[in-house]
This record gives C-alpha cells, structure tokens and sequence, in this order.
C-alpha cells in the first residue's frame, strides 16, 4: 500500500462505514489532504510525522463480540488527536476502559434530537443547545473511559459525544441530518 510520507495529512480508518468517502472529501474541501487506510492496512503504517489527526470511521461491526476489527492500543501514545465516529467512538471507548454493550431493545435508528450537556471544540460551531441528527445504532457506550466528559446525550444514547479534551480524542455517535 502507498502513503505520502511527506503531506501533512488526516488519516481516517475505514472500518466499513458507507460515509468513509464523504468524510474525506469534506476533509479535502477544507483545503486539507486526507487518505482512507482500511483497518487492516492500519499496522502497515510505520511512521505518523506528518499525520495531524486520525478518524476512526463507522461500521457495521460490532466490539461486543469476542472478536472485533480493531487497532493497536499504542496509537493513543502518538500524541495525535484522534476523532472516533459511531464504530470508532466504541471502539476508542472499549480501548480505553470504557463498557459498550448491544441494546437491541432501545435500537436508536432515525431522528433523534441531540442536546448539549458541555461546550466543546469539536461542537462549537455545530451545537448550541440542541439539534436534529440521524441516529443508526444497536450498541452504546455504558461507561466512559477514565478522563472522558459527556459533550452532548440523545434521549436514548447518554454517551453520544465524549472526548478527553488533554489526550485531543473526541468521539461521537451520529450523522449529521
């Protein structure tokens, strides 16, 4: 597999998720190079000097299985922010020490209303107090991981923008409406 060693660039790992390509491209609109590495090619990936952010895509997989796509757990000591969308929020979460488990009988698909619970970076010019989002999700995060705060909480997804604001990961579970 090719990388441009030397672009500085924004990373995302394709976990299977149908937006992968979308996000990139919006990322590219911003005037800012990105590359799509699937999550299987992530270890091949021996240097990150010029990757300035990483995000870990969506999916259709699941981490309450006993296996479960994933990556190593020594890419959180690069010191790159990294940005986890719905799979990734999950994965980055159970990484981290959070508990994700299936709630199949509170499936939250469709229209869902997300409220701000704390100002953050990532929301600052997205939420005020509350906003119409498209929610397509069996599993939720439980617990965070230790040094998390809630960012903002649908009726039936308390968890659904977290970040740890020192460590620059930040993590949400929705798709803009």
């Amino acid at each position: 597999m090719q990388f441009h060693k030397d672009k500085d660039k924004i990373i995302i790992i394709d976990f299977g998720s149908q937006v992968t390509k979308l996000i990139a491209r919006r990322i590219r609109d911003l005037g800012v190079y990105s590359e799509i590495i699937p999550a299987s090619n992530f270890s091949k990936l021996k240097k990150i000097k010029n990757i300035k952010g990483i995000i870990f895509s969506g999916g259709p997989s699941t981490v309450t299985r006993n296996k479960y796509q994933s990556v190593s757990k020594n890419i959180f000591d690069q010191k790159v922010p990294i940005l986890g969308i719905c799979y990734g929020l999950q994965l980055i979460a159970k990484l981290l020490g959070g508990k994700i488990k299936s709630s199949k009988k509170k499936r939250e698909f469709g229209r869902a209303i997300l409220y701000k619970k704390r100002s953050s970076l990532l929301t600052s010019n997205y939420l005020e107090s509350s906003k119409y989002v498209w929610m397509s999700h069996e599993d939720v995060v439980v617990k965070m991981p230790k040094n998390f705060s809630i960012i903002a909480s649908t009726k039936n997804s308390k968890y659904t923008i977290i970040e740890n604001k020192k460590k620059k990961y930040m993590e949400f579970n929705f798709i803009q409406k």
